[in-house]
């Protein structure tokens, strides 16, 4: 049997990583020969988890083309938010709790989707379906990865199973879930000494919308004030993703973890499908959204919706 690569989606967060991580290491107590692998570096929240529970990262692949034919997607289905050669390889099985779209195998696969606010939610089941015992720093990665999906139990796609599989998890972990989570999410809110074009690619996902390109990238802080207060910069970068890449409309979130509210910045064209879909009159590409944290729940059906 040739080496199976588990991967998350591009740029990935700290679920992606640590679904990776744990679905691959349950694969392999099942007798198969995995790896977990990355399509980009970690973030800083997710390099503290790592560093917290001493995890090496995956390693940073682009394409899978020569190393093998046989893949498993954790924590994305969508053919653009995937490797490069994504269409000439052979997907496995899919876990995932996303939207399905843009996804289509020749062959029959394994597909778990569950509506949870963390794919590692759900591999916890997996590993006890299958009677297997979760090490202790798996367990850190996996807990680390709801608390990052969840924003702590605040994102409207937290489910009581997210939060019994936290809780769960920490104890398999010995940490302090309320303690270790927070200070896990201050860990990924260091934005000064970033460029306008690496904070728009930490969290960045493109999705066909209608006709259109859309690019939905999401950056979480502690300060509103301090990412808008570089809108000038962030437009002209954004402006320029939308040439470079084709995207029709670039989306930004930027999302305070302490209050549960975000604050929308957009460049590009439909602008008045943007409003529509949230109900708001942009002001200087800007929009306030009250209770807003999640891209999945809160952002992606809407603008779906509008431009349908």
């Amino acid at each position: 049997m040739s080496k199976i690569l588990v991967f998350g989606h591009q740029n990935p967060d700290t679920d992606a990583i640590g679904a990776a991580i744990s679905f691959a290491y349950l694969q392999k107590e099942l007798g198969k020969e995995t790896e977990a692998v990355a399509l980009g570096a970690p973030s800083e929240e997710t390099q503290y988890a790592l560093d917290y529970f001493n995890v090496d990262a995956p390693r940073i692949v682009e394409s899978a083309t020569g190393e093998t034919t046989q893949v498993i997607l954790v924590d994305h289905n969508e053919f653009q938010q995937s490797i490069s050669d994504i269409a000439d390889l052979t997907i496995l099985a899919v876990v995932d709790h996303h939207r399905i779209a843009n996804f289509e195998t020749a062959d029959p696969l394994y597909y778990r989707a569950e509506p949870v606010g963390c794919t590692c939610t759900i591999i916890l089941k997996m590993f006890k379906e299958n009677n297997v015992t979760i090490p202790k720093q798996i367990a850190g990665m996996m807990v680390s990865a709801i608390v990052s999906d969840t924003l702590l139990f605040k994102s409207p796609t937290c489910t009581q199973e997210d939060i019994d599989a936290a809780n769960e998890l920490a104890g398999i972990a010995e940490i302090n879930l309320n303690g270790y989570g927070l200070d896990m999410l201050k860990a990924g809110t260091n934005l000064s000494d970033k460029s306008a074009e690496t904070l728009l690619d930490l969290d960045a996902k493109s999705f066909p919308m209608g006709a259109k390109n859309v690019r939905i990238a999401q950056v979480n802080t502690v300060d509103l004030n301090e990412v808008l207060a570089r809108q000038t910069e962030l437009e002209a970068a954004m402006k320029n993703e939308n040439a470079t890449n084709g995207y029709d409309l670039f989306v930004l979130i930027v999302t305070n973890i302490l209050n549960s509210d975000s604050e929308l910045l957009v460049i590009g064209d439909s602008l008045d499908k943007v409003e529509a879909a949230f109900n708001v009159t942009l002001d200087n590409n800007r929009a306030f959204l009250n209770g807003v944290v999640s891209r999945k729940k809160q952002v992606v059906p809407q603008l779906t919706e509008a431009f349908s």
